[in-house]
């Protein structure tokens, strides 16, 4: 017989002496069993041959993804992947649209973190922050029920009678994404007109979501305005029934907008020839008006900078009974930008024609990315339902706008009063978070290699990226490239 077994002085609890006894026999059933068979000696050098020869294959030889090509940085994204790599004190970031203080610095809205404090003190719809159970496929009810309201308004007759199918996404580009695969599977037509210039991810997100790509015209560079009838000319060319993309306001990258009586004309024609309309609303309330257009706007029944107004655009085609796609972001206007907040709406004829169109949308989204995300919805939906918060939303979007303004107006007359050749009152007439500065790619390179200032190749610059302090770093960096050319 052995030496009893070393038994530790917590074995006698009841829980772990029945799992003592377990082992044991299982120690006893494998010393009790016989021993495998041995293999015939040439099958047992087969074996360790064909192990040696995967063993090579696998780990030693050269990676399956060896032939693949170095991808270019994103034309947006990569202009701060180099902005990042630059050590000068005097670099300047415009390329990508996110807001900063005068100092700066990234803005959270005093809101925003309002929102947060309720949340974390459970006090949001009466469902605990602590919670992080999945959310249903469409996302959070109550964020797609406020968002709705907030793009077609709380008195929609489209809303109320349930003509509307609402589904949270991952933002503006998900949303767009979700709505291409959509169309693509469901509705007779496969092609999307986009208008040109656009936003450089727009042709990407449709190309993969299975649309062919077209264009119409949209910006007319000799007058840095809208070439509008090159616009109604594309359209009308258009196959009947094609998709048409079209930005709900402060286009980008132009911060060109049609005028109101402009989009009446435009919406005729796209449903005089059955054209379905798809709005990407990315900036809705960021749009405050320069003082210059304010006036011309409004003798019209367009009213500057507020939420409603922004979404004058949209309201007028669910307003005509026609369908059409909507796709939001609370990127720019909530300043959500890494919680990926967005949401599609999409306008049917009828509350049962929704219900379908919802069940669709579930099985584009299911192998997509399941789900979406609980807490920026979640700030959102508290921020929307509550009148105080929502009313003090509007005062902080407003502030904002109003400094994007301001630097218009200041790299106005820093140019102006540089000499600087040209025309540059195109800055205090576009609106939205965006420039489109008119300069060539040649330009751009200039001021990036002599004056660290990043931006597109386009010569789009975000206006929200510009403070009191490198306006005039600016202009001058504007005034060196402008003359230079001109040489």
């Amino acid at each position: 017989m052995g030496e009893a077994p070393t038994v530790s002085t917590f074995d006698s609890s009841p829980l772990v002496a029945p799992a003592h006894r377990r082992l044991g026999a299982i120690a006893g059933h494998l010393r009790d069993s016989p021993p495998p068979p041995r293999l015939p000696a040439d099958r047992r050098r087969r074996s360790t041959s064909s192990v040696e020869m995967a063993a090579a294959s696998g780990f030693d030889g050269p990676s399956s993804f060896e032939s693949i090509a170095m991808a270019p940085e994103d034309a947006i994204l990569g202009v701060t992947v180099a902005y990042n790599k630059d050590t000068s004190p005097l670099k300047l970031n415009l390329g990508v649209g996110a807001y900063r203080t005068e100092e700066g610095k990234p803005l959270v809205l005093n809101v925003v973190r309002q929102a947060e404090q309720l949340l974390v003190n459970d006090r949001f719809y009466g469902v605990s922050s602590r919670v992080k159970e999945y959310l249903p496929i469409t996302g959070l009810a109550a964020f797609n029920k406020l968002s709705a309201k907030l793009i077609l308004g709380s008195d929609s007759p489209a809303i109320q009678e349930g003509r509307v199918a609402t589904v949270q996404c991952l933002s503006g580009t998900g949303s767009l994404r979700v709505g291409g695969e959509f169309l693509a599977k469901h509705y007779h037509q496969r092609t999307i007109y986009i208008p040109l210039p656009t936003w450089g991810n727009h042709p990407k997100v449709f190309n993969m979501a299975g649309l062919s790509v077209k264009t119409y015209r949209y910006y007319d560079a000799s007058t840095r305005g809208l070439d509008f009838q090159g616009l109604l000319e594309d359209l009308d060319a258009a196959p009947a029934g094609s998709i048409v993309l079209l930005h709900a306001c402060a286009h980008n990258p132009t911060g060109v907008d049609p005028l109101p009586a402009q989009w009446e004309e435009i919406r005729k024609l796209i449903r005089a020839k059955g054209l379905l309309p798809f709005f990407d609303s990315a900036y809705q309330a960021t749009q405050i008006l320069p003082d210059i257009l304010t006036k011309h706007y409004c003798l019209q029944g367009f009213a500057s900078g507020s939420l409603d107004e922004d979404a004058r655009s949209v309201r007028m085609f669910v307003a005509d009974g026609g369908e059409c796609l909507i796709a939001q972001s609370y990127a720019k206007n909530m300043g959500l930008y890494g919680e990926r907040v967005g949401a599609l709406s999409i306008v049917v004829k009828s509350n049962a024609v929704a219900v379908k169109v919802e069940s669709q949308l579930k099985l584009v989204i299911r192998p997509m990315y399941s789900n979406p995300p609980i807490h920026g919805a979640s700030i959102v939906a508290t921020v929307l339902g509550n009148s105080e918060m929502y009313n003090q939303w509007t005062v902080e979007l407003k502030a904002m706008a109003d400094r994007i303004i301001s630097m218009r107006q200041k790299l106005f007359d820093a140019l102006r009063e540089r000499g600087t050749p040209g025309d540059w009152s195109h800055i205090i007439k576009q609106i939205g978070m965006f420039t489109f500065t008119g300069l060539n790619s040649e330009q751009v390179v200039f001021m990036t290699r002599e004056y660290h200032i990043y931006m597109t190749s386009d010569g789009r610059i975000s206006m929200a990226g510009l403070s009191s302090r490198t306006v005039p770093h600016l202009a001058d960096a504007i005034h060196a490239a402008v003359t230079k050319s001109a040489l």
